[in-house]
């Protein structure tokens, strides 16, 4: 089955989801607040749609692609147009120095995110451990790219991990949205071993079955 999605944000990473999106026979809509820029990416990647922000996303599955520090104000924006709508939170709330988060110890990005979303919403984590650039590239036909997801709900997990796999990647479902506080901290780790032994960004994490 494939989806109805929704981009907000008009950076690498909403462009690399959508490109995938589309190869993979989603609907996709890319919302921005440059209606000039969002129109400009829809036209190049070709087949996306351009949403009006402010107004219902038309997707089912709602992608929030844009910096954390903007997350949940752009989410509490929408308020209840996002009533029923799945929300991907594929932010990574890393703090400047990079030696922690600017959420609360005993919280996510996507915990926060969940706050200021209606109630009937669901935010799904996923994402946020594989780099924009990473995600734009074809992955080695034996060596598929990992995405670890989190979330309450399990009927809005298998929607986002059918979505996964129609991008032709693996979906892991590591638990309840919880959970999301150690992805997000595998994603500070991506960030540690980029600046100190990879040396790069050109790597992904990922599981390998062994036996």
């Amino acid at each position: 089955m494939r989806s109805s999605i929704s981009i907000v944000g008009l950076g690498n990473a909403a462009r690399a989801l959508a490109a995938r999106a589309l190869a993979g026979g989603n609907a996709v809509e890319i919302i921005g607040r440059d209606a000039v820029r969002a129109k400009e990416l829809a036209a190049a990647l070709g087949g996306a749609t351009v949403g009006t922000t402010g107004t219902a996303p038309a997707g089912d599955i709602v992608v929030l692609a844009v910096p954390y520090a903007g997350a949940a104000t752009v989410v509490k924006e929408y308020g209840d147009a996002l009533r029923g709508k799945i929300i991907v939170d594929i932010t990574n709330p890393v703090a400047p120095d990079l030696l922690g988060f600017v959420v609360p110890d005993d919280s996510s990005g996507a915990q926060e995110i969940a706050k200021a979303a209606p109630g009937d919403a669901h935010v799904v984590k996923a994402f946020n451990t594989v780099f924009s650039h990473v995600l734009a590239s074809s992955p080695a036909e034996d060596r598929p790219l990992d995405v670890f997801i989190a979330g309450d709900d399990a009927q809005a997990k298998a929607r986002v991990s059918e979505f996964v796999e129609s991008l032709g990647l693996r979906p892991w479902d590591t638990g309840a949205l919880f959970m999301a506080r150690a992805l997000e901290n595998v994603g500070l780790l991506e960030l540690g071993l980029m600046n100190h032994s990879v040396k790069h960004a050109n790597f992904s994490l990922g599981i390998t079955h062994l036996g």
